[in-house]
């Protein structure tokens, strides 16, 4: 079970740092996972990926000595149970702005009895070779990070973070920037200051929190900022912003000369 890897590294103390990848093809995946990221999410929320390009995304993280993760497009008992069974270690479920949220996202991820998972075989399993094991482990062994977007998820903070089986909380911070009428500020003290109502609440029931920095030119910066303030579970960029501000950094610079 590949994420006890980051609970572990998280537990000692340490940051465990990621990045985000929107598009679905295998190289990618594998350029980020031999960058050094400790984990990459596979971004199904914002983009067209389904569950059959999610497999050879996880297939190309793993053989690259990375972590597969997903964040799944809906609270959705059908696609996580796809993903998980597919080799994903964790899923990243967005929009959990209740208590309920937070106990579906359980359920649906979870085998009994904390949750309704549906037993089958499929690679996570080993293809039924490591079934009993997989079993066995599934439970605590896997990670369930729930997003906190949304105004409504802030003020149910602590309610939501009562639920057994949750092992920490991620800011969605676009989401969480419109829900407060701000689009896109990230740094607006309204954003801010729902920022850290959650990573409070999060550290106070020793859970992992987590938070995207999300450009390529300003993350390094934030992402000490991040640690100091107590995350531990850093996404940094994301591949469409890799890609996108190197060639119009390029394009930009080549133009003075042209």
């Amino acid at each position: 079970m590949l994420a006890r890897k980051i609970k572990d590294k998280i537990r000692d103390g340490q940051t465990s740092i990621g990045s985000w990848m929107s598009m679905a093809h295998p190289s990618i995946a594998e350029i980020l996972a031999m960058a050094g990221y400790d984990w990459v999410v596979i971004e199904t929320e914002h983009t067209a990926i389904d569950v059959s390009e999610v497999l050879r995304m996880v297939i190309a993280i793993e053989q690259r000595g990375s972590i597969p993760l997903v964040r799944l497009a809906w609270n959705d008992p059908i696609q996580a149970k796809a993903v998980l069974d597919s080799g994903a270690a964790g899923v990243l479920v967005p929009s959990i702005n209740t208590k309920e949220d937070a106990q579906l996202a359980v359920k649906m991820t979870k085998y009994p009895p904390l949750g309704f998972r549906g037993v089958g075989l499929a690679r996570a399993q080993g293809y039924g070779a490591n079934f009993d094991d997989y079993i066995k482990n599934a439970n605590s062994d896997g990670l369930l990070i729930v997003q906190i977007e949304h105004k409504d998820a802030v003020k149910n903070i602590e309610e939501i973070l009562t639920v057994e089986g949750i092992d920490g909380t991620f800011i969605g911070p676009y989401d969480l920037s419109m829900s407060l009428g701000v689009p896109g500020q990230l740094s607006h003290p309204s954003v801010l200051e729902a920022q850290d109502k959650v990573l409070k609440a999060t550290l106070a029931h020793g859970l992992i929190a987590g938070i995207h920095l999300v450009h390529p030119d300003t993350a390094a910066g934030e992402c000490e900022q991040a640690i100091a303030k107590g995350y531990r579970f850093i996404a940094l960029g994301t591949d469409i912003l890799f890609i996108g501000d190197s060639a119009r950094a390029l394009q930009r610079e080549a133009r003075k000369f042209c």
